[in-house]
């Protein structure tokens, strides 16, 4: 059962934390509800619905148990520096997972003055080795969930080499320097592969921040990567869309706040206007942006902006495919165990395969 006349701050909450919390909570019994439906609308539209939600049958046992377990309500919540701390507790334990299920090698680097990890397969056929990914991690754009994470199963599945970039993170260094940080490993790997030879990707604050470099990378001139993975995200840092109103990072668990109409971007805005076409790339022109995967879920809170800034690239001529699983959370694909992450990935892999080899 879920009363809806809520939504979340994307950005602020820790992607890192939902699969964990998850399972600590997963055990507790939810409390007794009211079985009825309601639905009254408000003069402005705003809904306000009771609605018996049932786990579906037409996903994996695996993912209907994985949603089936009970998040509290103060889920999410909590200062930067504990939030932090459990997502590198998340991170160390996930990227353990995800070397031994995926087997790579990883070298820490500097890059353009940036920290990366350069992943790199075990094995490279040689018509993989002029090419190259670039990784943007999840974080809510002040914490690292993603790096490792994201980067392994797609180096091991791709065959081919990813850099991870550890882009500076708000609150203490705002917008626009995650952008820099990310054009400026391109800029250096324009060096040594030609530009139709880069992926970059990213989930969640990466998928956000994904498509605002590559906005950068127009408006400086730079020749553009060869394609583009936005995995739960959103082009629209100026207002909330629909699902942010119906689903928290832990699909329909999880701390809630009152409904607002803006986009609860947080710190990472700064004194940047929202509407910046490179903050928010919805704004920008999109002619000619490369070939790109959007992926999302139907319980992801950043559903609505994924699928937007889907229709705007389709808009533009752009080679732009959309996947979107049923019933998932946010950023489903973290947790290894499931056969839609599987699914996933593989869908990841073989659209970046198909894009580089051209």
């Amino acid at each position: 059962m879920r009363f809806i006349k809520c939504r979340q701050k994307p950005l602020l909450l820790l992607t890192t934390i939902l699969f964990e919390t998850a399972v600590t909570f997963g055990r507790q019994a939810a409390p007794p509800v009211p079985q009825t439906d309601t639905t009254t609308i408000d003069p402005d539209g705003t809904a306000q619905i009771t609605r018996l939600v049932p786990v579906p049958g037409t996903i994996s046992p695996e993912a209907q148990k994985f949603i089936s377990r009970q998040v509290p309500s103060t889920a999410g919540t909590g200062g930067l520096p504990e939030r932090r701390k459990a997502t590198d507790a998340f991170r160390i334990g996930r990227a353990a997972e995800a070397r031994r299920l995926y087997p790579v090698n990883v070298e820490e680097q500097t890059i353009a003055s940036v920290r990366c990890d350069v992943i790199t397969p075990l094995k490279i056929p040689d018509d993989k080795r002029d090419r190259v990914l670039i990784n943007v991690h999840g974080g809510g754009f002040v914490t690292d969930s993603g790096s490792l994470v994201e980067g392994i199963p797609i180096a091991n599945l791709t065959e081919t080499t990813v850099v991870s970039v550890y882009y500076r993170l708000a609150p203490e260094h705002p917008f626009p320097a995650a952008v820099e940080d990310t054009v400026d490993v391109y800029r250096e790997m324009l060096k040594k592969y030609k530009p139709e030879h880069i992926g970059l990707f990213g989930t969640s604050a990466g998928a956000i921040l994904t498509g605002e470099a590559a906005a950068e990378m127009k408006r400086e001139g730079l020749p553009l990567p060869g394609a583009l993975g936005i995995f739960s995200g959103t082009g629209d840092l100026s207002q909330a869309g629909d699902s942010e109103a119906l689903y928290t990072i832990f699909g329909f668990g999880g701390a809630i706040e009152p409904p607002s109409k803006k986009h609860e971007s947080g710190a990472y805005v700064g004194k940047t206007d929202p509407k910046d076409p490179v903050l928010s790339p919805l704004y920008s022109d999109l002619h000619g942006m490369p070939p790109t995967l959007l992926v999302s879920s139907t319980r992801d809170l950043l559903l609505s902006g994924t699928t937007i800034l889907h229709r705007a690239f389709l808009r533009s001529g752009v080679d732009a495919q959309l996947v979107v699983f049923e019933a998932l959370p946010h950023a489903f694909w973290y947790d290894y165990q499931l056969p839609e992450t599987k699914e996933a990935l593989n869908i990841m892999a073989d659209f970046f395969n198909a894009k580089l080899s051209r």
